[in-house]
């Protein structure tokens, strides 16, 4: 669970590098053992949360299930936006700008 809590966070400070003037503006977050959430918001007007849980905790099937959002304006000025299920069946990112199968 550390590992996808570092991932977020690097998907944060990369999506920010954009613009290196952006601050953090909204930081909620709540880690548990088992489970954990959190929201944020940058002065550039991308905003993300995300939430997570431990499945089949003990069994070899055991696994974290996100379930999330983020969205940014584009250099276009159009606002993009991403839903998004990662679990043990892998990423699965939907949004109005991303082709489904």
């Amino acid at each position: 669970m550390k590992f996808v809590i570092v991932f977020v966070a690097l998907f944060a400070t990369v999506m920010a590098a954009a613009d290196k003037d952006a601050q953090i503006v909204r930081l909620d977050s709540d880690v548990q053992p088992l489970n954990y959430q959190y929201a944020q918001e940058t002065s550039n007007g991308i905003k993300s949360q995300e939430t997570g849980e431990v499945r089949n905790l003990g069994t070899e099937q055991e696994a974290i299930a996100v379930k999330g959002s983020y969205s940014y304006v584009g250099d276009d000025g159009q606002t993009y936006a991403v839903n998004y299920v990662a679990d043990e069946y892998g990423f699965q990112p939907q949004g109005a700008h991303i082709p489904s199968a």
